[in-house]
């Protein structure tokens, strides 16, 4: 199999990264349970990929596979998403029904959160037309290797379960399951920190 480029996407580039990854998630069970309506969906969902991710930019952490097959975006130890965003974006486009369910699982999703340093992975997706290529394990070799220079773990929420053993592969461990009413379930999972060998 040919070799998979990972480099870092400058913010000037994040219309792109934000596409790849809204298309990633389009089937995404949690983010369209919570964001009902393809309208809705598309309208709401680049505003949420900035509120979670684009502090990446500031740390070179938007990686990008080289042709924008895949996207993921990672935020360093000590940088969080923007919550108040992400907090306003659901109150005023999730269907009320399910409002107090949707904010449960951010509230499930605030207690696994570990308190130690980590990088932490809020969005990773691929072109649904470049599924099943690579790209998702060349997105995390790439960045697991910088949490192993660092030393640091790593962490994220699954919210569909076929990438569970994606993530499993790459050495992230289940912590346990967050679900609210009629959720799907969110699997929080984190990989321990290593060390890089020379």
């Amino acid at each position: 199999m040919t070799s998979i480029a990972v480099r870092a996407a400058s913010r000037d580039e994040e219309g792109a990264v934000s596409a790849v990854i809204a298309l990633a998630f389009a089937t995404d069970p949690m983010a369209r349970w919570s964001l009902r309506g393809a309208k809705t969906y598309l309208a709401v969902m680049p505003a949420l990929i900035c509120a979670f991710g684009a502090a990446a930019y500031d740390s070179d952490s938007a990686d990008v596979s080289e042709d924008f097959g895949g996207a993921a975006m990672w935020l360093p130890p000590g940088v969080e998403p923007d919550t108040e965003t992400l907090a306003r974006l659901i109150r005023d486009n999730a269907d009320p029904a399910i409002l107090s369910e949707v904010e449960a699982i951010f509230d499930g999703m605030a207690r696994y959160h570990p308190e130690a340093p980590h990088w932490y992975l809020p969005l990773i997706g691929t072109d649904p037309t470049r599924q099943g290529q690579g790209i998702g394990s060349a997105l995390m070799r790439h960045a697991l290797a910088r949490c192993d220079r660092d030393g640091a773990a790593a962490y994220l929420e699954s919210s569909n379960p076929r990438n569970i053993p994606l993530y499993q592969r790459h050495g992230f461990e289940i912590l346990g399951t967050i679900q609210a009413g009629s959720s799907p379930v969110l699997t929080p999972m984190l990989r321990p920190p290593r060390h890089a060998t020379s």
